[in-house]
């Protein structure tokens, strides 16, 4: 009769024969033989991995069948669960396939952007995908696309003060603009206006100062909807004065889109005093100052 540690001998060497066994069938698997092959480590090894190594030939396997990242199966959409040798042992990790690769490198850009409460669509705005069809957009569409030449040219830009009626594409527009020079590593500001005032309201206490200068000092701005927010004189004076006024001294280009005209603009900002409409009419002179302005009436694509 066999001891016991003679049994457990016995058992090591039938679990041993098992695994070894197990690993021999699954380098009958094409993609598992690769992997093997390239890690370049004993049999003995990388037995102890069969199963994880399957797993990776699973996903490597549903790769060569994939045929772009909607279609994905694997654990990690758009990566390859791979192992790889660091220092003797193997380690496994997500590595991004190539269709992943493809639109990281596609969406790299919207690094460049900071986009406060905007539409998720705005991030891939482009320029090449606006419509032409309306003849009531061109001139927008023409004044921006000379403005993207003047700014890669470092030539001293005003920015845009754009006005039309509900839907017809106003921050679309811009937003592709803003989008073509974030490619080119430029620093951009898609800013909600009416959102991002309650914004810096509630983080008075916190990082309201980080927030605000963010904003203030950007590269290039975007102020979306103004006139739809409520006026008050701290909103009006000490945030959207004091961005005025640096962006003129830095001269730094600076967009507004709004369902308001400028003088319409200025009636909303004035309030019912004396000194209020004083006020207005310095805010309204800064972003005459800053800007060209054009009216865009044109088919409202929201419906």
């Amino acid at each position: 009769m066999k001891n016991t540690k003679d049994l457990i001998a016995d058992k090591y060497s039938l679990d041993m024969y098992e695994l070894e066994r197990n690993f021999d069938l699954a380098c009958e698997d094409e993609a598992f033989k690769k992997i093997v092959d390239k890690l370049k480590i004993s049999k003995k090894e990388l037995i102890k991995y069969t199963s994880l190594i399957k797993d990776s030939a699973g996903e490597i396997n549903n790769c060569l069948k994939c045929k772009n990242i909607m279609e994905c199966k694997n654990s990690v959409c758009g990566f390859v669960y791979y192992p790889s040798i660091e220092q003797d042992n193997i380690v496994f990790s997500y590595v991004a396939c190539k269709y992943r690769r493809k639109l990281d490198k596609e969406s790299d850009y919207q690094r460049n952007i900071i986009c406060l409460d905007m539409p998720k669509e705005i991030l891939s705005a482009s320029m090449k995908d606006i419509y032409t069809d309306d003849k009531n957009r061109i001139e927008a569409i023409k004044w921006l696309t000379t403005f993207i030449k003047k700014y890669e040219a470092n030539e001293k830009c005003k920015g845009l003060y754009l006005t039309g009626n509900f839907g017809c594409g106003k921050t679309y527009l811009i937003s592709a603009c803003f989008n073509e020079l974030a490619k080119k590593n430029n620093k951009v500001a898609i800013v909600y206006y009416p959102e991002f005032l309650r914004e810096l309201k509630e983080k008075f206490s916190e990082d309201f100062a980080d927030t605000f200068n963010k904003i203030k000092k950007v590269s290039i701005l975007l102020l979306d909807d103004i006139g739809a927010e409520t006026t008050t004189s701290w909103n009006r004076d000490e945030i959207l004065g004091t961005i005025l006024q640096y962006r003129m001294q830095e001269n730094l280009p600076t967009f507004f889109t709004s369902n308001l005209s400028l003088k319409e603009l200025e009636e909303h900002l004035a309030g019912n005093d004396s000194e209020g409409k004083l006020k207005a009419r310095r805010i309204i002179e800064r972003i005459k100052y800053l800007t060209d302005q054009i009216t865009m009436i044109a088919e409202n694509r929201r419906n």
